[in-house]
């Protein structure tokens, strides 16, 4: 979209053309600050829902946070558990009361809705990926509301997205998604942080996430969140690369949903990357976690980053990590910075042996040779930095 576009005509032109949104619910908008449910909320986000779906025909699914909240309150802690046996236990407590408010709530309307919840590894999979596509096409198809959360009562740090913010931005890609709403606790993203700044100022429209905003953002440190605006600036940057517009905006402030598809200014409009990923590369990206790193020289790194080369047993310099063939890997510069993911047709052990080597003498030393690029470009996504703000 060009920059000279106004703001209001920006927001009039990406909400008209939303049929499938995602929708996040923070911990602290969902509950009260004694960690209950918080029914007004969920009675004016339902009926709102329930609204937009009779009138625009839009589909809606929901990925929420508050079941560990939810427990918290329930088994009497005063701020999130440490100790990861105790957070799970809150998960599995507050999990029921968190769905069943959201059941009762869309029952109103006479609108189903169904559980998933997720880990990583349901993700990294590329079978198990296509399968929740294939589920929550099916829900939808039959008129129900997909609830998502992270599995926390099973998650361990290798399987864990690290928080809804982010998991948000995935299901964006699982879902085809045409929007990302992100409901925090605050109005948007601002130029200071509102909370010590009084003279901060509500930023209306990022075209695109630079250094600058992910520092504006800033992280927090209340008692039962992850994140805070640096996961939600984190979750944007991810949706943006799919070519999906992210809205960050106050959950708590009534009929938000019903202004954000009004177009009316509320919040903070983030923009799409205007060069958008495939889905498979997004998955590449953003979804597989890598599992060590290849190292290569200034040559191979402008051919893949400027020519969209793939990469060569050539321009090896290093390999770090044990990895196998078909398992992600970050590519960094001779600095150590990573610049891009892939794919590697190689396992670590036989790229030490070929690194700086010509693919014609890639048989010679490991005794075959199944493809001559390490990482194929098909299987290759360059990890650009965006750089404007409005």
């Amino acid at each position: 979209m060009s920059p000279s576009v106004p703001t209001q005509q920006l927001r009039k032109e990406i909400i008209r053309k939303v049929r499938r949104a995602v929708v996040k619910l923070g911990s602290y908008v969902l509950t009260t600050p004694s960690w209950k449910l918080d029914r007004k909320v969920f009675s004016d986000i339902t009926r709102s829902i329930a609204s937009l779906r009779a009138d625009r025909g839009i589909e809606f699914i929901m990925v929420t946070s508050g079941a560990v909240a939810t427990g918290m309150g329930k088994l009497g802690f005063r701020e999130r558990p440490r100790i990861l046996a105790q957070e799970q236990a809150a998960a599995a407590v507050g999990q029921i009361g968190l769905m069943g408010l959201y059941a009762r709530q869309f029952a109103r309307y006479h609108i189903q809705v169904g559980q998933i919840l997720l880990t990583h590894g349901d993700l990294r999979d590329r079978k198990r990926f296509l399968n929740a596509r294939h589920t929550l096409e099916s829900l939808l198809d039959l008129g129900v509301v997909p609830v998502i959360n992270e599995n926390d009562t099973v998650v361990v740090d290798e399987i864990k997205f690290g928080d809804n913010d982010y998991l948000s931005s995935l299901v964006t890609n699982v879902a085809q998604a045409d929007v990302l709403i992100i409901l925090t606790d605050i109005d948007g993203v601002y130029d200071k942080d509102p909370h010590t700044a009084p003279d901060a100022q509500l930023i209306p429209v990022i075209r695109s996430i630079d250094t600058d905003i992910e520092q504006r953002a800033g992280t927090t440190h209340k008692t039962i969140s992850r994140g805070g605006m640096a996961s939600k600036i984190k979750a944007a940057k991810t949706a943006a690369l799919f070519g999906i517009p992210t809205i960050i905006a106050n959950g708590k402030q009534p009929g938000i949903l019903h202004d954000i598809f009004s177009a009316k200014n509320v919040g903070t409009l983030i923009l799409p990357d205007q060069n958008k990923l495939t889905s498979r590369k997004h998955w590449i990206a953003f979804i597989l976690k890598p599992q060590g790193s290849i190292q290569v020289d200034a040559g191979a790194a402008a051919a893949m980053v400027e020519k969209g080369r793939s990469l060569l047993p050539s321009g090896i310099i290093a390999v770090k990590g044990t990895f196998g063939a078909g398992e992600a890997v970050s590519c960094c510069d001779a600095a150590g910075n990573e610049f891009a993911r892939g794919l590697s047709a190689y396992s670590s052990e036989e790229i030490d042996k070929i690194k700086g080597l010509k693919t014609s003498q890639i048989e010679k030393v490991l005794g075959q040779c199944p493809r001559p690029e390490v990482i194929h470009r098909d299987d290759l996504v360059v990890l650009k930095p965006a750089t404007a703000m409005e």
